[in-house]
């Protein structure tokens, strides 16, 4: 695709976000004292700030460019993973939010210190941290320099990185999760506006005529749930492991979980992670059906992922074109400072804090600011040279079939059984990622040719039956923490608060929107 000319307006869009981005740094910045501050906001987010920060950080690039190529290639039913995102922080609320804020923990592998005791949190929070900066903010890294060098095809691969490194640690090292948050609220509404409007264009070539998009796509491309035996997504996969891959994702992953920890109370949590669900039933509409319909006007692209940069320079007018780039970067950098500041909070608390928990707050906030700038520099450093690794890094991001199933399995049954204790979480840690690189393996060589979300689902199962197998086997039984049941069920008095803040209707809602969605969609 040739170089992208943009209109002086297109240009005037995309330098006014990052002058409103830098400016909320700055301002944030000038609070940020402690620790507390830096990461987890001085625990004073409110529900909207933390459910339009959910939805921007979890859309990277690669997710807005891959939902949209996906589509085009094989259908809708990528989109499963979005909106089972709803069920899952849905499920949250209910089970895993009251537990994580009583608790008072900082990182969510300190959930595991205090249901297991050590080893276990160390592990993950090792894994957590690796995948973070080598997988994630490399990645988002590399594939956001890809995408900007499509529109910009004179970048320069290792110069686009660093800048995109240096823009996006400075404001996270300085401002810390507050920032990083705020800047998400503007980045989440820049990308819904500017995908729906990418929406209405695109529904506009079809005269609005839903009857005529249907005749034009290939039978199926409109179906969210697919047979046993397409490539894409079974029906069996979405049933049994895109739960479980989402809720290692949501419930798990410090990046996602550190807005959750950074609530002023479990009423603002829940309705975060409520108002994240509801927006995560939007990618289906603004992200997913416009690659279908492309399929139309542009029957032959050569690569599925060019889909979502055809559509702008192709179909989006002057100042559009700007807004929608804007929202394409505010998705490279959401997610790039959620997984610096989150990869920054497990190296203090879970390994220096760990040793000296003794140190300052304002010490705390400094060895922050520096991790944050040493961990942008490996990961820049990093990003380009995924380039010479070919079609590794692809796997690396489907091995995350590999690593969920015993950590959805400790998580899950840290709370929900009193059995198993430190040995039992490490063993299970330990033998279940054996399991999933064998599995993983002969998959590679075609021994297996199970979809990898069948896979997931399956070893979970067999993750659960370990555990309890290794929980006999150590005699670690009801040794589950009087401090973390009554966590449960340690709640401030419940104000009076009109009928539409009850979480539990607010859950209903989404639980019933989705199931619409789906069967209109079936």
């Amino acid at each position: 695709m040739q170089e992208l000319s943009l209109h002086t307006i297109d240009l005037t869009m995309i330098a006014c976000y990052f002058i409103v981005v830098f400016a909320i740094g700055i301002y944030v910045a000038k609070k940020t004292e402690t620790g507390d501050d830096l990461f987890l906001a001085g625990r004073s987010l409110g529900f909207f700030p933390i459910g339009f920060s959910l939805f921007a950080s979890n859309l990277s690039s690669t997710t807005l460019i891959g939902l949209s190529g996906a589509a085009y290639a094989s259908g809708i039913s990528v989109s499963n993973y979005e909106w089972m995102a709803g069920i899952v922080l849905v499920f949250m609320s209910f089970h895993f939010i009251p537990i994580y804020l009583n608790s008072s923990i900082h990182t969510i592998p300190g959930f595991l210190k205090k249901r297991f005791g050590g080893i276990s949190d160390k592990y993950f929070s090792f894994l957590t941290i690796f995948l973070s900066i080598m997988v994630d903010t490399a990645g988002g890294l590399y594939a956001g320099a890809i995408v900007l060098k499509t529109f910009f095809p004179s970048f320069d691969l290792h110069i686009t990185c660093a800048v995109l490194a240096i823009v996006t640690g400075v404001y996270t090292a300085v401002g810390g999760l507050k920032a990083v948050v705020y800047t998400d609220v503007i980045q989440a509404i820049v990308l819904i506006i500017g995908c729906s409007l990418l929406t209405y264009f695109m529904f506009g070539r079809y005269d609005f005529d839903w009857e005529a998009v249907k005749a034009s796509v290939p039978s199926g491309h409109l179906s969210l749930i697919r047979p046993i035996n397409d490539p894409q997504l079974p029906w069996l996969g979405t049933l049994i492991g895109v739960p479980i891959l989402g809720f290692w994702y949501w419930a798990t992953n410090q990046y996602i979980t550190q807005r959750l920890l950074g609530a002023r109370d479990v009423s603002h949590a829940r309705w975060g992670a409520m108002l994240g669900g509801a927006l995560k039933l939007l990618p289906l509409f603004i992200m997913v059906i416009p690659g279908a319909l492309a399929i139309k006007f542009f029957p032959n692209l050569p690569n599925p992922d060019m889909v979502f940069p055809t559509l702008v320079a192709k179909i989006l007018p002057i100042g559009i074109t700007g807004l929608v780039l804007s929202g394409l970067i505010a998705a490279i950098m959401s997610s790039i400072d959620s997984t610096l500041n989150s990869a920054s909070t497990l190296i203090v608390y879970d390994f220096i804090l760990a040793k000296d928990p003794n140190v300052a707050g304002d010490k705390i906030a400094q060895y922050g600011r520096i991790t944050t700038i040493v961990l942008m520099i490996i990961a820049a450093v990093w990003a380009p040279m995924i380039a010479n690794f070919g079609g590794l890094f692809d796997y690396l991001q489907q091995s995350f079939s590999i690593l969920v199933p015993p950590v959805a399995t400790i998580f899950l049954l840290g709370i929900f059984s009193k059995h198993g204790g430190k040995k039992t979480s490490i063993g299970t840690l330990l033998l279940g990622h054996v399991l999933g690189i064998l599995l993983f393996t002969l998959g590679q060589i075609g021994v297996i040719t199970i979809h990898y979300t069948i896979i997931a689902g399956f070893s979970t199962l067999v993750c659960f039956g370990l555990f309890y197998l290794l929980a006999n086997f150590f005699n670690e039984k009801n040794q589950q923490p009087d401090e973390l049941k009554a966590s449960a069920k340690t709640t401030a008095p419940m104000k009076q608060y009109p009928w539409y803040l009850d979480y539990r209707i607010q859950a209903g809602v989404i639980i019933t929107i989705t199931a619409v969605m789906v069967l209109s969609f079936w």
